[in-house]
């Protein structure tokens, strides 16, 4: 009976696992669109593409909407250790989910792939580079990456499964 409840379990931590490719596609999609915007353009440069659009290349040495860029350098390590507290838990949050939750285990490898994808860029660079530039007019949306994109949807597919959008008898294994 212990030997059962044991594979059970193991078979469980493994079953939510399977959503970790998600998380590697958003760092690997993430890293590959920043070292292309980094060996091919210059800092600050824009480059329009569509209407409302624009690849412009920056630094942002803070967090969401460059919030604390100018703090003096000790910014840099405490995100680094947010992103990496916030991965581990979210990599325990991933274990222990049970199989009908699959929206749920989307949404956290996403946000996972998006905390690894830029805590790549903080460890490597002191900051996270940024490339995706929406507009409208002379407003501009702050610049962000791939990482943050898999971020924000990992949180709306998670604020949807907690009204219960997830609910479904849809069964991914």
């Amino acid at each position: 009976m212990l030997t059962v409840r044991a594979n059970t379990a193991a078979m469980r931590e493994v079953g939510m696992l399977k959503w970790l490719w998600l998380s590697l596609l958003a760092i690997v999609l993430d890293q590959a669109g920043k070292l292309l915007v980094d060996n091919s353009m210059q800092l600050y440069e824009s480059i329009p593409l569509m209407p409302y659009f624009n690849l412009t290349y920056v630094h942002n040495t803070g967090a969401a909407f460059s919030f604390l860029s100018e703090a003096g350098g000790w910014q840099r390590w405490f995100f680094a250790a947010l992103a990496l507290i916030i991965s581990i838990v979210l990599s325990i949050w991933l274990t222990r989910l049970q199989k009908h939750e699959t929206l749920l285990a989307v949404a956290l490898s996403l946000v996972l792939g998006g905390a690894v994808g830029n805590l790549i860029d903080r460890l490597a660079y002191g900051y996270v580079i940024d490339f995706l530039d929406v507009y409208y007019n002379d407003w501009h949306w702050p610049a962000f990456n791939i990482a943050d994109s898999a971020i924000t949807l990992g949180v709306m597919l998670m604020l949807a499964e907690s009204f219960g959008m997830g609910n479904s008898k849809l069964d991914c294994r």
